[in-house]
């Protein structure tokens, strides 16, 4: 059924979607030890992935100056200044993807935190 759905559909790409992660994920059951594992993986790959971007960053900014600083070559300071812009945009997409992984992992911790209390609840 879901698939005949998908087959009818026409295909739309939104702007936001291509930087979507699985954010619809939520927990069938409780979260045990193996998933938090996971999740703590995940967060430190996050991590990894936001000072990779850092670093390119960083690499941009150092040969956009480069660039800048050469005399006697007018044409190639228009690269420099690319690469200082692109270097913002790189940083920017780096900081928005962290947060919007951060928030996804927040989620869904507290979605298991919430399904416990009430657990313990129904069983009070």
């Amino acid at each position: 059924m879901q698939i005949k759905r998908i087959i009818e559909t026409p295909l739309k790409i939104k702007k936001m979607d291509l930087l979507r992660f699985g954010r619809d994920f939520k927990p069938d059951e409780e979260v045990i030890l193996r998933d938090y594992l996971a999740i703590e993986r995940t967060r430190l790959a996050n991590e990894r992935t936001l000072l990779s971007y850092i670093r390119s960053s960083l690499y941009l900014i150092l040969g956009g100056i480069a660039f800048l600083q050469l005399e006697g070559f007018e044409n190639i300071k228009y690269l420099g200044l690319l690469s200082l812009i692109l270097s913002v945009v790189f940083l920017v997409i780096g900081i928005y993807r962290f947060l919007l992984l951060k928030k996804s992992l927040k989620k869904v911790f507290f979605l298991d935190e919430k399904r416990r209390k009430q657990n313990q609840d129904n069983e009070a």
